[in-house]
């Protein structure tokens, strides 16, 4: 879908205080890794992801999309009663019901008069909550609104670590579907969309496309469907045939990108890919003939922090000038199920407010 009236006004984000390194987790698998012959540094070397970040235990997932949302409304100089629609959009959730969103409606002192509910769509979420509210501002049924998430990887990174010291039946073939889950972290990020029409400085964003490919939803699955701050899913991942499944569905959006944009591949400034991990980056950016010197990627010290991962790198790219003003930057998104969402825009000055709490 084109659009001619939306645009990103401000983001909020946190980073979470704990920082765990990849070489910290090896150590906790230190029987596992001496028991199968393992060398050192192999989850590292596999993903390029040196660290991933934690929330301290007990941290709800709404109080962290709450601040976000606060941020991005403060920095955006932007009245909470003004937004039309909330739309809390993570994997991570406090309860099968209420929605999340409720809580960070409450917190946040927003209207009664907004759309208020969650959305659910693995590493994706965050860009199709975005894309709903673009669409609603862009046949007038609301002029602002924001979309929020907040990841927290503890309950899958203690999980996973637990069962794999655990079980001995182990083989360095049958531990592979495990690793992914050691590269996961957390994070929280809010955009707040409006209508350019009013909010004339915001960036504007041009287009957004989507691409199912569900032949291939079995390649990533949890084990059961739980909600909550205490909650300790298993994944089981097949991560090579994902990736590849994965790329091949982004190959097959962009070309629709490129249709939807007007774009050509020369006119595109900056991209910013799903931040899986390194060999993600690198095939995915090959493949669509696409120079990896003009990608901003942050999964090296934040991880795969799911559906804020792409949202919170560009807010990284923006708060530390890696991503400047007026270039036209395009959103590469991928979740597993298989699905792609890819989202051009051109970036005027929008604000960014984020707090790195290990800093605190």
């Amino acid at each position: 879908m084109r659009f001619e009236n939306v645009g990103l006004l401000s983001i909020g984000y946190l980073l979470p205080p704990q920082i765990v390194s990849s070489e910290q987790i090896e150590t906790d698998l230190r029987p596992v890794y001496q028991r199968l012959k393992l060398p050192e540094g192999r989850l590292q070397l596999m993903s390029g992801i040196a660290e991933r970040r934690l929330w301290e235990r007990g941290t709800r997932i709404s109080d962290m999309s709450a601040r976000s949302c606060l941020q991005a409304l403060e920095i955006g100089e932007l009245d909470p009663s003004e937004i039309g629609c909330l739309i809390h959009a993570s994997v991570c959730r406090e309860y099968l019901e209420p929605a999340t969103a409720c809580r960070v409606h409450h917190l946040c002192g927003l209207p009664t008069r907004c759309w208020v509910y969650d959305v659910s769509n693995a590493c994706l979420g965050l860009l199709n909550g975005a894309m709903q509210i673009a669409m609603a501002i862009e046949f007038g049924a609301i002029q602002a609104g924001l979309v929020v998430g907040t990841e927290d990887s503890r309950g899958l990174m203690e999980a996973t670590l637990s069962q794999l010291l655990a079980d001995e039946t182990l083989t360095r073939q049958s531990i592979k579907p495990a690793f992914a889950s050691l590269t996961i972290g957390s994070g929280s990020c809010a955009w707040l969309l409006v209508d350019r029409r009013k909010f004339p400085k915001a960036s504007p964003i041009h287009c957004g496309v989507v691409n199912a490919n569900t032949k291939y939803h079995g390649l990533c699955e949890s084990d059961q469907d739980q909600a909550g701050g205490n909650m300790q899913p298993i994944m089981n991942t097949d991560s090579e045939q994902l990736l590849h499944a994965g790329v091949a569905t982004g190959r097959s959006t962009f070309e629709d990108f490129l249709q939807e944009s007007n774009w050509s591949r020369s006119m595109i400034d900056r991209t910013v890919c799903h931040q899986v991990g390194a060999a993600h980056r690198k095939l995915m950016l090959e493949s669509l003939q696409l120079s990896t010197e003009k990608d901003f990627s942050v999964f090296e010290f934040m991880g795969n922090t799911g559906s804020v991962a792409l949202p919170t790198a560009l807010a990284l790219g923006i708060d530390r000038k890696g991503i400047d003003v007026a270039e036209r930057t395009a959103l590469l998104g991928i979740g597993s199920g298989i699905n792609s969402v890819m989202i051009g825009m051109t970036l005027n000055e929008t604000a960014v407010q984020g707090k790195d709490l290990s800093a605190s």
